[in-house]
């Protein structure tokens, strides 16, 4: 039997059981196939935050994890349409929505091509956790890659539907990534989805709000993690809100 962290998926939403739960527990459970029928009477079906995990995963934390929260080594990545407050006050709600949802059905499936989850979605922007549920020992990379395809399939796509709407109005997207250790866990009492919280995601969250459209702004740390693809980035020295000291980011701009 091949299992769901051995190999790479051929694509995203085609793993036949789940992934998270199979790298959280090592236990198989159908998501795919006539095995999975059974399961999805009993609602266990494919998660919204990545479709090569399960339901499981997304609201049983206590199950998967047997405690409320724990602490995990993550890249968190926060992304956000540039410009889009401005465009919101001139446009109808109508063609608004066809906007964010071009955005956020562009961005999953770049998170989720490098086995990210879509942990939150805040109308024009997004927060994604990689190396959670589904492991990646190279989730810095994996979230790097998924910057560089966010910019790429959402600029062109988000510049299209503004100037149908409002001629002469450009839209990008700005992208922040932090890595370190989160916590991730139930944070809430009524609801049972997990989340992750700490000065990681707090950082990175930070990181976007300075990038412009077209710029991925990656940590020092994040850097460190994936050499390769930081090679070359122009180095900027932020002062973040809520952070005391200086940070320097790298800057990977769209080309």
């Amino acid at each position: 039997m091949t299992t769901a962290s051995s190999s790479q998926q051929a694509r995203h939403g085609s793993a036949r059981i789940c992934r998270g739960c199979w790298d959280q527990m090592h236990m198989p459970i159908p998501i795919g196939g006539p095995l999975a029928l059974p399961f999805r009477a009993l609602g266990i079906t494919r998660s919204k935050m990545n479709p090569d995990i399960c339901t499981i995963c997304e609201r049983s934390f206590q199950y998967v994890k047997k405690q409320r929260q724990i602490t995990a080594d993550a890249t968190i990545l926060f992304a956000d349409i540039r410009g889009f407050t401005d465009l919101s006050e001139r446009i109808e709600a109508v063609q608004l929505s066809e906007i964010v949802s071009l955005f956020q059905d562009r961005c999953a499936q770049a998170i989720w091509a490098h086995d990210g989850i879509v942990n939150k979605q805040m109308g024009d922007g997004l927060m994604a956790i990689f190396n959670f549920p589904i492991v990646r020992k190279d989730h810095a990379s994996a979230a790097i890659l998924a910057a560089q395809e966010i910019q790429g399939n959402c600029t062109a796509a988000l510049n299209g539907l503004a100037l149908e709407a409002l001629p002469g109005r450009t839209l990008g997207v700005g992208v922040g990534i932090h890595s370190g250790e989160v916590q991730i866990g139930e944070f809430s009492t009524f609801r049972s989805d997990f989340t992750a919280i700490g000065g990681v995601v707090n950082q990175a969250a930070r990181l976007e709000s300075h990038a412009a459209a077209g710029e991925i702004l990656i940590s020092a740390e994040t850097a460190a993690k994936a050499p390769d693809l930081a090679a070359g980035a122009e180095t900027r020295r932020l002062a973040l809100k809520g952070i005391e000291q200086p940070v320097q980011a790298r800057v990977l701009v769209k080309h």
